[in-house]
Parts: structure tokens; C-alpha cells; sequence
């Protein structure tokens, strides 16, 4: 059974049932352990909530109800403890999912699979892991917000505390002008509170919560946000942000408009916090797909960086910490993940342990604002022409067909460095990189590239995947 994927479990309401969300919660609790349960503003996230409590109590688990929180205010209020948050995220108002997370960490795959082994015995009375009647847990409710944009807050002047108010209070933000489009997610909840208390001006857009999402999709695109980008342009601010449904995501345009790549800004924060690490040996891990200028930016700070799988970046930063703790080749004794992330994703290690947009939006905005504009901010960065195809591939293919790729690419590209840990990764002299990797939802092969050639680079690596498919087929 596979109920997980790269973000917990998600999908259409039909599937993600409460029938699924009482065995998820019945599978998930124990006797003794306390969770916190919270949602998004979806139509049917109360309803679901309702059936993990039951399941998760019926397991002898307590059960704290935060209510309708971003993402990452459940996952602050599970350290110490664990957590449930229902979301779909940037998924369509019709869907919901399923997330869990231990002591502010996403579960990792192991802890899933035996979520779902657990799911699968249910029909056995002697795997049913319900407990005796008198062991059943209790509910009970938790105020979060309030001490996660406290926690948020704190951070980032602890950051970027140097300019003040007049009474002394911390205000990185001084001066700076800040429009955020919630998109009826919940962000509404956090970001623009959170940034007007470090001194920005700020107007917020879409910032009521509304299941259906009217306003806009819930993902923010350059499509979706055409609204918010024409009202970027006929007003005068410094900075737009732009968030997703459970604010995980955060999507950064600049006073035109304009969408700034999400590798850029993943490049501007992580030298960022390798520039200002106090480690000799900072790391930034981040993902196959992620631009070579992000390695740019983090080398010529001091850094390095480790790459992960997709919606694994929690499982990347406990690799680089045990092998910082066994002294593996590579790792120095003050060795410490100082950022990680992938494209519109960010976990800001300093602060937690988890998927953060409503920190980014913070985060973000005081560079700017160290910066004097976002030009400035993007100044050092090579942005080099992206592209992003996908070839047909059958499901029952891919495995075969990838392994041949592990030698007809690198065959192909000799001058390349080539990693294979996460597809096939070659990267070149000049920064140009090509990624291949399959699909873990649809039948086909991506193809990812960067470089100042991409559609030749992309060709040439078509050329190759196609031709290995038909010989695998």
C-alpha cells in the first residue's frame, strides 16, 4: 500500500475520505503521546479533523486542537510532541491531504511506511492498534497563532535587529513598503501581522480565508497571480510576496511585478545564512532540480552544498548531521545545515525544522530591505535560461529505462560531473547543469536544464532519453 507521496498524503476528497483520515489517525497514535491537530480553510477540512481526532484518541493518543493555522504553525506547535495538519496546500479547493510531523520534522519515509503497513493490517484484529476502552485519549483545544508569529517575529530581529524604533524595539523592516496576496490561504492569519510588527508598511490582498479560493488558485504562478502583479505595477512598493493555500510556499515579485525565479531567491537567502554562519563548515541542502546558482552564491560565501530528493529535505539535513557526528568524508567537526530548501520551499534550520513561507515572507523582506531594492538583492546572482519538458515514459518502463540512463548520458556527455542519486545530475564547467529524472505521479521522464545554450543542452538530452526509452520498452 502507498498512501504517501513527496508531501504526505493528498489528493481528491473521494480518496482522501474520513474513512482514510480515521485509519491515518488510528494508525498514527499511541497511549500516552499527545498530538496536535490542525487545518486549513478548505470546506472539508473540519470534517476530516474530526476523523483523525477519533482515530488518534481511539489509539490512546491526546489530542491538542489548534484550529485553522498555517502549515507551519502546526508544524511549530508539534515540537515536543507530534502533529497532524489537514492541507492540500497549492492543490485545487476540491482536494485535502494529510500531513504528520514529529517534534517540528516532517514524518521521514520510514515512519510513513509503517503508517501504511499499519493501514493495511487493520483487517486483522491483532494489528488493529486500537486501544483497551479505559486508555482512550482526550481533546482538548491550544491557542497557537499567537506565540508562532511571537516566535517568528523574535526570530528574524534576532536576524536583522539593527535598525530600532523610537522606543527601542527592533525594526528591520523600517520604511520598507510590502504588498502580500494571501490567496484566501492562511497566511492571512500570520504574514501581514507578522511583518507590520517589523515595521513594514504592508497591504495585504485575498487576506480572508476562503475555501474555494475565488479570489485566485491556490498555487501562485505568473498566471494565477496576473491580478496581483497589475496591482503591483499601478502602486509603489518595494517588494511583493505572494503565498499559497497553507503558506508553506512563498512566491517573491519585485515592485514591477515581475516574478523573481524561485532559484534566485533560494540562492539570495542560502548565501545569506552561509555568509553569516559562525561554522566552519555551513551546508545548504537542497534538491536535484535546483539551480547551479545556488552553488555559485553558497561556494563563494564558504559553504557547500548537499542535495536531496524531492520533499526530502528533512531526511537531508539528518543525513549531513549523522555524518558530521561519525566524522564521513566531507563533513568537518563544526559542521551545521545552516539553510535548506527547494524551489518556492524553505526550512530556515536556526528557527525549525520545517517548511516555513510565513519566516521566508519575513526573511526575504529584511534583505531587501538590507539590500535597498530587490535589484540590488539579485545583483550577484547568474541567472542563466531554464527549461523544463517532459517525455512520454510507461510507468512499468521507467526503472529499466533509468538505469540505462546512468550510462547512455554520462556516455553522451563526457566532460560532464555526474551524480546519480536522485536521477542523473550532470553539471558542467560553465554552470550549465541537465537533470533527468522520472515522473512519480505520471507516465513520463523530466527533463530540467540550465544554461546559457538550454535548448540546445535540452535537445541533446531529449535525443538521448527517447532513444533509451524505445530500447527499454
Amino acid at each position: 500500500m502507498t498512501l504517501f507521496g513527496t508531501a504526505g498524503i493528498r489528493g481528491p476528497v473521494e480518496e482522501v475520505t474520513p474513512s482514510l483520515a480515521l485509519s491515518v489517525g488510528q494508525a498514527t497514535g499511541e497511549p500516552g503521546e499527545t498530538f496536535v491537530v490542525g487545518r486549513d480553510g478548505r470546506e472539508t477540512g473540519p470534517a476530516l479533523a474530526a476523523a483523525v481526532e477519533a482515530g488518534l484518541e481511539s489509539a490512546g493518543a491526546d489530542v491538542r486542537r489548534v484550529g485553522e493555522v498555517p502549515t507551519p504553525a502546526l508544524a511549530f506547535a508539534s515540537r515536543g510532541r507530534k502533529g497532524v495538519m489537514l492541507t492540500a496546500s497549492h492543490n485545487p479547493p476540491e482536494d485535502n491531504g494529510i500531513k504528520l510531523f514529529a517534534n517540528g520534522v516532517e514524518y521521514d519515509r520510514n515512519a510513513e511506511r509503517a503508517i501504511e503497513d499499519r493501514i493495511e493490517g487493520d483487517d486483522d484484529p491483532d494489528t488493529t492498534n486500537l486501544a483497551r476502552w479505559d486508555q482512550w485519549g482526550r481533546p482538548s483545544t491550544l491557542e497557537v497563532l499567537d506565540q508562532y508569529r511571537d516566535a517568528v517575529v523574535a526570530y528574524v530581529r534576532e536576524q536583522f535587529g539593527d535598525s530600532r524604533s523610537a522606543d527601542g524595539t527592533p525594526t528591520p523592516l523600517a520604511g520598507l513598503s510590502v504588498a502580500v496576496d494571501c490567496g484566501n490561504g492562511m497566511g492571512s492569519h500570520a504574514t501581514p501581522r507578522v511583518l507590520e510588527r517589523l515595521g513594514a508598511e504592508v497591504i495585504a490582498i485575498n487576506a480572508n480565508v476562503d475555501g474555494h479560493f475565488d479570489a485566485r488558485e491556490s498555487k501562485p504562478t505568473p498566471e494565477t497571480l496576473s491580478e496581483f502583479v497589475a496591482f503591483l505595477e499601478e502602486g509603489s512598493f518595494d517588494i511583493g510576496l505572494a503565498h499559497d493555500g497553507d503558506a508553506d510556499r512563498l512566491v517573491v515579485l519585485g515592485p514591477d511585478g515581475e516574478v523573481i525565479h524561485e532559484d534566485t531567491v533560494l540562492a539570495v537567502v542560502a548565501a545569506h545564512y552561509t555568509e553569516t554562519s559562525d561554522v566552519d563548515d555551513p551546508v545548504v541542502v537542497t534538491t536535484p532540480n535546483a539551480s547551479a546558482r545556488i552553488d555559485e552564491q553558497v561556494r563563494s560565501a564558504g559553504g557547500r552544498v548537499e542535495r536531496v530528493r524531492l520533499g526530502a529535505l528533512h531526511e537531508g539535513i539528518a543525513r549531513v548531521r549523522r555524518e558530521a557526528a561519525r566524522g564521513a568524508e566531507g563533513a568537518d567537526d563544526d559542521t551545521a545545515v545552516v539553510f535548506a530548501a527547494e524551489p518556492w520551499k524553505h526550512i530556515h534550520t536556526a528557527f525549525g525544522g520545517w517548511i516555513d513561507g510565513v519566516a521566508s515572507a519575513a526573511v526575504v523582506a529584511a534583505l531587501v530591505a538590507n539590500a535597498g531594492n530587490t535589484a540590488a538583492l539579485r545583483d550577484p546572482i547568474t541567472e542563466r535560461p531554464y527549461r523544463k519538458i517532459s517525455v512520454d515514459c510507461p510507468d512499468d518502463v521507467k526503472v529499466d529505462a533509468m538505469a540505462a540512463l546512468e550510462t547512455a548520458l554520462p556516455d553522451a556527455f563526457p566532460e560532464a560531473t555526474v551524480d546519480t542519486d536522485y536521477g542523473v545530475r550532470l553539471e558542467f564547467d560553465d554552470a550549465s547543469w541537465v537533470l533527468v529524472r522520472p515522473s512519480g505521479t505520471e507516465p513520463y521522464v523530466r527533463i530540467y536544464a540550465e544554461s546559457d545554450a538550454v535548448d540546445e543542452l535540452v535537445e541533446a538530452a531529449r535525443t538521448v532519453v527517447e532513444s533509451t526509452i524505445a530500447d527499454s520498452s
